[in-house]
Order: structure tokens, then sequence, then C-alpha cells
């Protein structure tokens, strides 16, 4: 077990919020080019407040600082997000195995075009599934539903 993996508390909301709206941005924007979304609708204070209020199921890798965090819900991985300058140590594999092993977590939801992310789950064990469905909202960018290896 990873020693620098903790429940989430409400003195780390701002980070998750600020580590999931960056990483949306980097990650989604260049797909939807939706300026009201990504700009006026993702803003971090209300969305501390909306972490505040349920942080049941959200574990963060804290080293001394936050840098990374994970949402389970029953065994649906529901988000991983990693500081961007901080990808690739590491710390998003760690969170994924804490959230395998202690929760029987064993599938997700990624989007289609995102390849880094469908590259990261394959190299940690998952596969994506035969299901599919559309993002809220759209009619061209699909969900595929990755499932752990064995599960």
């Amino acid at each position: 077990m990873d020693n620098n993996i903790r429940p989430a508390k409400i003195e780390d909301t701002s980070r998750i919020a600020e580590m999931e709206i960056f990483n949306y941005r980097l990650s989604f924007y260049h797909l939807f080019l939706d300026d009201w979304f990504y700009f006026d609708e993702l803003r971090v204070i209300p969305m501390a407040k909306k972490y505040a209020d349920n942080l049941a199921g959200v574990y963060v890798y804290d080293d001394g600082a936050v840098k990374g965090f994970v949402k389970v819900d029953g065994k649906e991985i529901k988000k991983l997000f990693v500081e961007p300058v901080l990808q690739s140590k590491g710390i998003g594999k760690k969170l994924l195995n804490y959230v395998v092993q202690n929760h029987n977590a064993d599938f997700l939801w990624a989007f289609e075009k995102n390849e880094r992310a469908i590259a990261f789950y394959e190299r940690n064990g998952f596969h994506i599934t035969k299901e599919r469905k559309l993002e809220d909202g759209s009619d061209t960018y699909y969900l595929v539903k990755m499932r752990k290896n064995g599960g």
C-alpha cells in the first residue's frame, strides 16, 4: 500500500478542483472548443464547494503536496487526475492501483478520442469493451467502457 494515498479532506478540495479543471482544459478543450463551458462554467470555487459537500470515495496522493486524486463509486473509477506538470511520474498508476486493490474497482468510462488516457489504462491492465455511450449533449464524442483484465 502507498502511504502517500489517503482519503481527501475538506482542505484538499480547492487543489482537487484545480487539478480537475486544468486537466479538462488540456485534454478536452481542443475536442469541443466550448469557451463558455471550459472558461466560465468550470471554476475552482464552485467545484471545490461541490467536492466539500461530498468527499465520499475521493482519495488524494499527498507526499507533502496534493499531486493527484481519484474518485471511486462502488467498482467504478469515476475520476483520476494528476497535476499536469507531474504526469508520467507514476502518481496516476499508484492511485489507480490503490482503488483496484482496496476498493475492487474494475471499470471506468473514457473518451474514445482521449488516446493518452486509454493508453495509460491499457498499460495498467484495462481493456476497451464493446460498450459505448454518447457524452451528454454530444452526438459525436463517445465514451468507451474500459474494464480491468479478468474483471
